[in-house]
């Protein structure tokens, strides 16, 4: 890649901190051609989309509002076929966006409901992205999120069309994996399948087990409109709802992680990150990688789920699922002290992380599953050492939430009510504050000014838990605060842009996803939410080189998932 390096004066007045050519070496019709991008380094300038919404939509009796990062006071909504106004008002006074340093005026547009294509009007700044009304605003951008998950498929052949062109590879690391590292010398074990992690195509557990656990999750909450999305994957004619097929191949790949004492390994990985190639020109040899205790609780955690969701579609499969759950948690229980991973000679994501909350989980999972009160037990003793401990949003680190989720919505008899109580209150309070943290926000996102690796997950996450707080305690604000984060992931941020590859108006287009750097195709694979800025919001830089701000991670995808399901049709 070749720099091109600018004197702070043009980058003021560029509107940008640094440029790049990028040299792009990419095969079309056998042939090698060579191709010099122009790659900006900041997603957009600040006074390119000055009228900032949700650019995929609204439901038609949710609240509607935009930010606009200049001075006005009329405003018209006209629709986007001819011109014609069907609304007008005016602004709020500006209010100031204390991360950026400018002043936003917030317009409220609700009284719009009437199905139809729109653009925001504003006299001297211009006109909005469109964006669109209707009580299924949500069902294509669900579906493309969703698909994501089986384009993300390692150790088989993927294809798929989306908006007139074909993402494909042929089947990828079938030789997945060797021993090397766990006592089993250079022999190979059949662990091929499952999802690549990220842009890069490890596999790893830690996060494969949040990553199904939310999936699992909005199974649970929201089935019915799962069930009715068809994914059009290699298991669309069976009998299971698309929605779990596309799980059980994450959970069959790792039912193979498990080793024979019911430990759980690592991951499977090269030694070092690979380059920018298809998956299937990664030739680099990979390794089981040493079994940690987050892994193994993850994994006893989401196979305790499983057995409960395919028992309707696949008795023997969901007795297998419950075995290797039980097995996993007497291992752990045979071994109390928490074992991070022997991570020696690899250079690759470490996920290392505690097992406390991971532990707690899969107590609960299992007491769910099978409504054993020993499982019980040793849930509420470990919650009841820490009272009241939730968070904003669950990750792969801590999934303490996920624990409190399942007990506080649990159907099951024979809770402690002390226990109860303290869950489902330190839920509706962490509700309450993501609420807060909304209303004081130029741009409603529920995470407030926290920006961080993977924030834009965590603004999706935060769905969760008002979701399960809006069952626990039924709040209008839940709701619209979760319907704020989609917001802002779909264009009501700085950029005026959607995060997600493929989706809403002008989306990422140099993801840090080694597919899309080395397709054919000259578009991103999509149905991807990127990462998003950090430190700062101003942060995030839509070029492929930027892993830190613009990558993509399946965890992340899970949540938004979620959130779309939450508010699907």
């Amino acid at each position: 890649m070749l720099a091109v390096h600018m004197s702070d004066e043009t980058r003021r007045r560029c509107g940008y901190p640094y440029a790049m050519i990028q040299c792009r070496w990419r095969r079309f019709d056998g042939a090698i051609c060579f191709s010099l991008v122009l790659a900006l380094a900041t997603a957009s300038r600040a006074d390119d989309a000055p009228i900032r919404l949700n650019t995929v939509g609204f439901l038609p009796d949710a609240p509607k509002r935009a930010s606009v990062a200049a001075a006005c006071s009329d405003f018209r909504v006209v629709r986007d076929t001819d011109g014609g106004e069907v609304l007008a008002g005016r602004a709020a006074p500006p209010v100031k966006d204390a991360e950026a340093g400018q002043s936003l005026a917030v317009i409220d547009f609700s009284a719009l409901a009437a199905p139809g294509v729109y653009r925001l009007d504003v006299p001297g700044v211009g006109r909005s992205a469109p964006f669109r009304v209707g009580v299924d605003v949500y069902n294509e951008p669900l579906k493309t999120a969703t698909r994501a998950m089986y384009l993300w498929r390692c150790g088989t052949a993927v294809s798929g069309q989306y908006h007139g062109d074909t993402f494909a590879h042929p089947a990828c690391h079938v030789e997945d994996a060797f021993l090397d590292f766990v006592g089993g010398g250079h022999a190979r074990k059949d662990l091929a399948g499952g999802w690549h992690d990220a842009g890069d195509y490890n596999k790893y557990v830690v996060n494969a087990g949040f990553t199904v656990g939310v999936l699992l999750q909005a199974w649970d909450q929201f089935g019915d409109t799962l069930r009715a999305v068809r994914l059009d994957i290699p298991e669309s004619n069976n009998t299971t709802p698309d929605f779990l097929d596309e799980v059980r191949w994450e959970l069959e790949w790792l039912l193979k992680m498990q080793a024979d004492d019911g430990s759980v390994y690592h991951k499977v990985s090269t030694k070092e990150f690979g380059g920018f190639v298809m998956p299937e020109a990664e030739k680099a040899e990979r390794y089981a990688v040493p079994w940690s205790s987050a892994a193994t609780a993850d994994f006893a955690a989401v196979m305790a789920m499983a057995s409960r969701h395919f028992a309707p579609y696949d008795r023997a499969f969901a007795d297998r699922c419950l075995a290797a759950a039980r097995k996993s948690y007497a291992f752990l229980a045979a071994n109390p002290a928490s074992h991070p991973a022997d991570l020696t000679g690899f250079s690759t994501g470490p996920y290392q992380t505690g097992d406390a909350s991971g532990r707690m989980w899969a107590a609960v999972e299992l007491w769910e599953a099978t409504g054993e009160d020993a499982f019980l037990k040793d849930f509420e003793s470990r919650a009841n050492a820490t009272p009241g401990r939730v968070r904003s949003s669950a990750g792969w680190s801590d999934v303490t939430n996920f624990a409190m989720y399942t007990y506080a919505l649990s159907k099951r008899q024979g809770r402690d009510p002390a226990v109860l109580e303290s869950a489902r209150t330190a839920l509706v309070r962490m509700a309450d504050g993501i609420v807060k943290t909304r209303d004081a926000h130029a741009y409603a996102r529920p995470l407030g000014g926290r920006y961080f690796w993977g924030c834009n997950g965590h603004v999706a996450q935060q769905v969760q838990t008002l979701h399960v707080a809006n069952v626990i305690r039924p709040n209008r604000a839940y709701a619209e605060t979760s319907l704020d984060a989609l917001g802002y992931l779909f264009g009501r941020n700085a950029y005026g842009r959607s995060f997600v590859t493929g989706v809403g108006h002008d989306p990422p287009r140099h993801p840090n996803d080694r597919r899309a750097g080395s397709d054919p195709v000259d578009a991103p694979w999509p149905g991807y939410l990127v990462g998003g800025g950090w430190p700062n919001p101003a942060d995030w830089h839509d070029t492929q080189e930027d892993f830190r701000t613009n990558g993509i991670a399946i965890s992340w995808n899970a949540s938004l998932i979620y959130a779309l399901a939450a508010h699907g049709r």
